[in-house]
């Protein structure tokens, strides 16, 4: 076997700087074959999204046995307990929300080191709204060709808020997680059309301070039913549940997370820092795996996808209709009904290095908990790189990722060797603000709604 960047490495010991970890290998020259797992009975937990498709695709494709690993896959309830049963070691490790690892990590909410050496995908959230709302929108909205102009900004419901103000009524919106990508893309559309989403507070955790749209907790499959009743305008979920409004004709996605921040960072595979302390090979074969899955997911032009929607689709994994799945796992998106349109990375699970864990969509997410009000106090650049860098774990990924390109299983081309962990700074957001996640502090400096130095909430 070589190793081409990691060989004398892997005769030693792997060092994982960016947790301070050291991960001690028992390594041989068979190593590629078949890493020397320290636990190879295994309980992951997932919600039931679509984006949990790399842990179902590693089971059903036997990328899991082939590691070694014999996996049991366990739906949880929410977001919650499942990070619990994560930290209890209930479950080895779960499909979680970009923000959880971050937030346990710092200690908003449950204090808990959790970390992740593997993200699981790119886009696949939009934001839904009502058909009352969606009626009350579009007299606001750019039309070509009687259809909405893509994408559709927040200008056009500030509109709608204002006739519930005047009315007395709460604009009520849902989102799955107080630290949810679907929390902060909310936030971020709002804000960028002039309309104020709530500051957090160390006595207030609601959210809701100052909010002209009131967010809160609902759980992702709840989601088309509480719409439907009315105790909710809209919200921000992933899929199936933003199709699934639309077939059930109670609602109408207005946007993507593609066009509120192009290609940015989703779920990650989150395991307890103890777990991978303890099981250094395991954890690297869990990686190996999921990025074999990725990687399936997303090759020859994504023509695995009507397969991966038929899995999906199974009451084990997601448990919905295959036709809701495949309305955004293939390459369309259904925005008003019969309003189809072609966005091919709707979903993405390996292409542009999506499953990279870079420093710079962890920071990202830590200045929007500094924008809300979750991190209530002002913090130097330096804390951002500094959290980020115990809890995003590249030095695993890289690792794995070696094992398999001289496996066959992957091309050497297909991973960032060179990156320094962040990303090109991008201006591909809906409101064209560019970011740079070397410098967190200059990036909220460039917004009207929201906190920033020294500001913070009493």
């Amino acid at each position: 076997m070589t190793l081409n960047r990691f060989g004398e490495r892997a005769q030693k010991a792997l060092l994982c700087t960016a947790a301070g970890l050291a991960f001690s290998l028992t390594v041989s020259s068979a190593l590629a074959d078949n890493l020397d797992v320290e636990k190879d009975e295994l309980t992951l937990g997932f919600i039931k999204l679509t984006d949990m498709a790399p842990l179902a695709i590693a089971y059903e494709k036997g990328y899991f046995e082939e590691e070694g690993l014999f996996v049991t896959l366990e739906p949880q309830a929410n977001w919650k307990v499942l990070l619990d049963r994560v930290i209890t070691g209930e479950l080895d490790g779960a499909h979680m929300l970009a923000g959880q690892p971050l937030a346990a990590t710092i200690g908003y909410g449950t204090k808990a080191h959790i970390v992740t050496p593997f993200s699981m995908d790119l886009n696949g959230n939009a934001i839904t709204v009502s058909n009352e709302v969606w009626d009350m929108m579009k007299p606001h909205m750019e039309m070509k060709d009687d259809k909405p102009v893509h994408p559709i900004k927040a200008s056009a419901l500030r509109p709608v808020i204002e006739q519930y103000q005047a009315e007395g009524r709460a604009f009520n919106m849902g989102m799955v997680f107080p630290v949810s990508s679907h929390n902060y893309e909310l936030r971020y559309w709002l804000a960028s059309g002039g309309i104020h989403p709530g500051f957090y507070s160390k006595d207030n955790v609601s959210g809701q301070l100052e909010a002209e749209a009131f967010l809160s907790v609902t759980p992702p499959p709840q989601m088309p039913s509480t719409l439907d009743a009315g105790t909710i305008d809209g919200y921000c979920v992933g899929e199936p549940w933003n199709q699934a409004a639309v077939f059930k004709g109670i609602g109408v996605p207005v946007v993507t997370n593609f066009e509120i921040w192009k290609n940015n960072p989703e779920k990650v595979f989150g395991l307890s820092k103890e777990f991978t302390v303890a099981n250094p090979n395991t954890t690297i074969a869990l990686t190996k795996a999921l990025i074999r899955a990725a990687k399936w997911l997303d090759e020859n032009g994504n023509a695995n996808r009507f397969e991966a929607v038929e899995i999906l689709s199974r009451s084990e994994y997601v448990g919905a209709d295959p036709e809701v799945i495949a309305a955004s796992m293939t390459g369309t998106f259904e925005y008003e009904k019969g309003d189809v349109r072609d966005v091919p990375d709707f979903n993405v699970f390996y292409r542009y290095f999506a499953t990279y864990p870079y420093y710079s969509d962890a920071i990202w997410y830590l200045t929007q908990m500094r924008r809300w009000g979750q991190i209530t106090d002002h913090k130097p650049d330096s804390w951002y790189a500094k959290t980020a860098k115990s809890i995003y774990l590249p030095e695993i990924y890289r690792y794995a990722a070696q094992l398999l390109v001289d496996e066959g299983h992957a091309a050497e081309a297909d991973f960032p060797w060179d990156t320094d962990g962040y990303r090109a700074p991008t201006d591909d957001f809906i409101d064209g603000k560019t970011y740079d996640g070397r410098y967190p502090n200059a990036y909220l400096e460039h917004f009207k709604i929201g906190l920033k130095k020294p500001a913070n909430v009493s």
